[in-house]
């Protein structure tokens, strides 16, 4: 087995991903056409819930097809079912047509889009840039309403909601399916060199791992993931999926320049975040990114239900709650690859991401409900600011144990301190 460097092959397979994401990143976009699918029918919000349910069901499936058959047609596949979805609601205002096409078809695609798209990257790669990489690939995903807002925008204005849906449901599925030739996992005999400042003991215990799905969900560590991964993904979806109902009491038809600055807040989190957790720890940055998005949730009370709501006050909160949120999304594959390799990466990290949809779904709707009956987002962001602390506390047990000190190693530190000086 030979040890290589991933040169150009490997930053092409990060960028074809990185493309992949910017043309799926839709989904947050939802908030732009929200407005326009109200005027059609009662629970324009369903559609979007069925779609983070839809989605995250389909990484477990795209997961496991990645795995076998490899990224390529996995990708090809989301793009497909993403572009058949949007076609579908092209052609109808009908409810259940909605349901069907953008939560169930549309879903579907995200996920196996997605689930195709970070796995291949992070095999080309060495573990000490795990973070790096797994954040630039997903923050496609988060900035893309930075381009799709403003395009939405306009293309409701010109062609109204049907015809606006039939172009974008051709548009990606050209997109991804041109981006998913450039998808490919390294040959069976690669192995990544190791970066320079990681030294072979660190190495071989982040490589050893090599988990089944089955002895995964034996651990521990992965429901306690999944609890993290729940509350930080539905909190932060709670928001997003709102901001521009919420903009636009202040911003008027302006409210679309909030998505998409919070999108860039979006998509630079999970850069940060992941090049944080290369330097810092996974669990530390967790702690760090939960705490703040807790504390941005309090705040949420007073920016939107105050008296001095702004729109440039919303648009700040936005932002930096769109970072948090964003974070969760390169930490959480981040700590699937060093706690259970690469074997099994795609089925063991869809396994995972179950939470940002059952959390999607759970505190979308729990917050659509909190709100009706409360008139306002008081309640919702509340209980989702104590819930973000509770999961601080939870990933606080992730940091690893400190390795006992061995009789060897004070040995060497001895030899070390007793060591002569040269005169020179």
């Amino acid at each position: 087995m030979s040890t290589q460097k991933s040169g150009l092959r490997g930053w092409t397979v990060v960028l074809a991903g990185t493309g992949i994401n910017l043309a799926l990143g839709i989904l947050y976009a939802y908030s732009m056409l929200k407005g326009d699918i109200a005027k059609m029918f009662d629970g324009a919000g369903d559609p979007y819930a069925v779609a983070c349910l839809s989605f995250a069901l389909s990484m477990i499936i795209g997961g496991k097809m990645q795995d076998k058959v490899g990224p390529r047609m996995t990708a090809i596949l989301g793009g497909l079912l993403v572009g058949a979805g949007f076609i579908v609601c092209s052609q109808t205002t009908d409810y259940w047509g909605w349901i069907f096409g953008f939560g169930v078809l549309a879903g579907l695609g995200f996920g196996f889009g997605y689930s195709a798209a970070t796995p291949p990257a992070l095999k080309w790669f060495p573990p000490a840039k795990t973070g790096l990489i797994a954040g630039i690939v997903v923050a496609g995903f988060g900035i893309a309403p930075v381009y799709l807002a403003p395009a939405s925008k306009y293309l409701l204005g010109t062609y109204g909601l049907q015809q606006t849906m039939m172009i974008l449901g051709i548009t990606f599925i050209v997109i991804v399916c041109s981006m998913a030739m450039l998808i490919s996992n390294p040959p069976a005999d690669f192995t990544t060199a190791p970066n320079k400042d990681e030294d072979a003991k660190t190495l071989a215990k982040k490589t050893s791992n090599e988990l089944t799905p089955s002895q995964v969900l034996r651990t521990g560590t992965f429901y306690t993931l999944w609890l993290c991964f729940f509350v930080g993904a539905g909190a932060g979806l709670m928001v997003i999926g709102s901001i521009a109902g919420m903009a636009k009491q202040s911003m008027g038809e302006y409210a679309f320049i909030a998505v998409a600055v919070m999108s860039i807040g979006n998509a630079s989190g999970r850069v940060v975040a992941g090049v944080l957790s290369d330097k810092l720890g996974r669990a530390n940055t967790l702690v760090i990114m939960l705490v703040f998005q807790a504390l941005l949730m309090f705040a949420a009370i007073f920016v939107v239900g105050g008296s001095f709501t702004s729109g440039l006050l919303i648009t700040l909160l936005a932002t930096f709650i769109g970072f948090n949120y964003g974070s969760n999304l390169s930490l959480f594959p981040s700590f699937a690859k060093d706690l259970w390799g690469v074997k099994n990466y795609g089925l063991n990290y869809g396994a995972l991401f179950s939470a940002w949809g059952v959390g999607a779904f759970v505190l979308v709707k729990a917050s659509s409900i909190l709100t009706a009956k409360t008139d306002g987002f008081t309640l919702s962001f509340a209980v989702a600011g104590v819930m973000l602390l509770v999961g601080a506390m939870m990933a606080s047990s992730l940091r690893p144990a400190k390795e006992p000190v061995t009789a060897s190693d004070l040995l060497r530190e001895e030899e070390l301190e007793f060591q002569p000086v040269s005169s020179d």
